[in-house]
């Protein structure tokens, strides 16, 4: 049995969790949220110095997380709920009225976890350059981590952000692009291709490491090499190849499923395919 077997199949049940949350409202982003499953699991239960039962806002002495691509919001609930930030049973509430839980994360609810509304891309990595220089004025040597999508580093603001962190040397900063090269109008080499994604960061000073964001082994072993580059004077990127969709085979590899939720039959299909491991809420 794998290490990383555990990891694997609270993924499984975040995955469950997303494609019944999205169908339940009808509304909601399983495209990304699935393929990114592995990456936020990984994270949460394994990789961050993180108190789910001690949020504050401030995160001091803690490592910190911002989505940047907000719309991912059905998998960062559930992985905040799955590792004990509320309780699971208010997933039920997602996308419904005056609920805590909004189709993007926002921070008047004052939903454990969530530091920062998202969701108007482009903007998460300036607000993690801004938390990682807090923590090193306050001496606290924990770390900040992000995620964006491969068709949110389309947004300016992402690279004005990305020469700031290396100009200022913020090595307390590990950043994450989900490469799926999929967005809500289609490829991403159809709507504004964005070349050698490697070469750019590297010409911005950044640290570059690059990974199979669904193959749990690989997301544990990169991320937890990733910690040991940080304090080196560079900020740092994780190029993570994912297939949009991850797990449910009608959705896998197409942009149709950015935004749509699945029908009754099409979430019995998914739901066969993914298997029940800690209990539906």
């Amino acid at each position: 049995m794998s290490d990383n077997q555990n990891l694997k199949q609270i993924a499984s049940q975040v995955r469950r969790d997303i494609v019944r949350m999205v169908h339940a409202q009808n509304s909601g982003h399983p495209g990304g949220s699935l393929g990114c499953t592995d990456f936020l699991t990984s994270l949460y239960f394994e990789i961050m110095d993180y108190d789910p039962k001690n949020f504050d806002m401030d995160g001091k002495n803690q490592d910190v997380f911002f989505l940047s691509n907000g719309h991912l919001s059905a998998l960062w609930y559930s992985v905040l709920a799955r590792s004990g930030a509320f309780d699971v049973k208010e997933l039920s509430t997602f996308r419904t009225l005056n609920s805590r839980l909004q189709g993007h994360p926002t921070t008047k609810e004052n939903l454990p976890g969530i530091r920062v509304a998202s969701g108007s891309l482009g903007q998460g990595l300036s607000v993690a350059c801004g938390t990682a220089i807090t923590k090193k004025l306050n001496n606290d040597p924990n770390i900040v981590y992000t995620l964006h999508g491969d068709g949110e580093l389309q947004e300016g603001q992402i690279w004005e952000a990305a020469l700031f962190a290396t100009h200022q040397k913020i090595d307390n900063l590990i950043a994450t692009v989900d490469v799926n090269g999929q967005q809500i109008d289609g490829p991403v080499d159809d709507v504004l291709t964005l070349g050698n994604l490697r070469a750019k960061w590297e010409s911005f000073g950044w640290l570059v490491l690059e990974m199979d964001g669904n193959n749990m082994d690989d997301v544990v072993k990169t991320l937890k090499h990733a910690k040991t580059l940080t304090g080196n004077g560079k900020p740092i990127v994780i190029l993570m190849k994912t297939e949009m969709g991850m797990g449910v085979d009608f959705m896998m590899g197409s942009h149709k499923w950015h935004g749509v939720a699945p029908n009754d039959v099409q979430l019995q299909t998914a739901l066969n395919q993914l298997e029940e491991t800690l209990g539906d809420y």
